[in-house]
């Protein structure tokens, strides 16, 4: 997949079916423009496009707390594993913001972007003042020789699927529903880091992954994780929280425990993808209590993931 995310390497010379949204989450309602955009690129040889601002309007204009479901670079590694050829990051700034939707349309859209198709959900805006919508597309498709294509809410269970629901299970920490919802499970992609090695030092050894302070993180605690390294899953056990039992810890950090894994992965990048939780995070009396707690929920994970 190519990025590109400035405007001197915005111009695309194929014809391309294009997705316009947020893509927070890259949840089943933005993966269903995705689907329009490989059916497309199946029946039509269209290139792929998913089209975000960044920042997005919201966080520019000072209208959100800037949480986010994915960060840009989770955003990036689900996109790429579900075949899109390319992604824009369009710079959103003062100049961008004040571009009228017509010259959108002709300049980004159809000059830059060389698209041929162009799929949204029926809330898109753009423009100035958000004044562009899918009916100034639709009102130019004629003019530009391109195919527009609406798609409505999607629902789970008869719940419409949103960033904004999504971000409340995650807050209620009802991760399942939050990941049924995505499409696939609630992860935390980063690089993995040095901790204070004492997991090592009282027979733990764990994985530390720094976390991106924009992240929506469920409640503190410990759950059943499945855990992705250099392409090979493993099973583990993660804690999301502050490590309250040992002294000067207070960084939220993801700490993870991988069964029957013991290699030198300093360095790389871990995905751990959140599948049940297990416990809320305490603070134990001293590192015994702690490592007769460790032992129960070791043993609780390989019963629940029978290994």
């Amino acid at each position: 997949m190519k990025i590109i995310d400035n405007l001197d390497n915005l111009h695309i010379q194929e014809k391309t079916a294009v997705a316009i949204g947020k893509f927070d989450g890259v949840h089943l309602g933005h993966r269903a423009l995705i689907d329009e955009l490989k059916m497309a690129k199946e029946k039509q040889g269209l290139a792929t496009v998913v089209f975000t601002f960044s920042p997005s309007p919201a966080e520019f204009f000072g209208l959100s707390d800037n949480k986010q479901i994915m960060t840009g670079e989770e955003k990036r590694y689900i996109l790429s594993k579900l075949g899109i050829d390319y992604l824009i990051e369009f710079p959103f700034n003062k100049e961008t913001a004040a571009t009228e939707p017509d010259v959108f349309v002709s300049d980004i859209l159809v000059g830059k972007l060389s698209s041929a198709f162009i799929v949204a959900g029926d809330d898109l805006s753009f423009g100035k003042k958000g004044q562009g919508n899918i009916k100034t597309l639709q009102d130019n498709k004629s003019k530009y020789g391109f195919e527009v294509k609406e798609i409505g809410k999607i629902c789970l269970d008869g719940e419409v699927i949103s960033s904004t629901e999504i971000r409340r299970l995650i807050s209620i920490n009802d991760i399942d529903r939050a990941s049924q919802m995505l499409g696939s499970a609630y992860f935390i992609k980063g690089p993995i880091i040095s901790g204070n090695r004492i997991g090592r030092t009282i027979g733990f050894p764990t994985i530390n992954v720094a976390i991106d302070e924009k992240k929506v993180l469920p409640r503190f605690g410990v759950y059943f994780s499945e855990v992705e390294i250099d392409g090979e899953k493993h099973y583990g056990i993660s804690n999301i929280g502050v490590k309250p039992t040992i002294e000067g810890e207070n960084a939220v950090s993801i700490e993870t425990y991988i069964y029957d894994f013991d290699k030198d992965v300093y360095g790389k990048d871990a995905i751990v993808s959140l599948v049940a939780f297990r416990r809320k995070e305490q603070k134990f009396d001293g590192i015994d209590a702690l490592k007769n707690q460790l032992d129960s929920d070791i043993a609780a994970g390989r019963e629940y993931f029978h290994i």
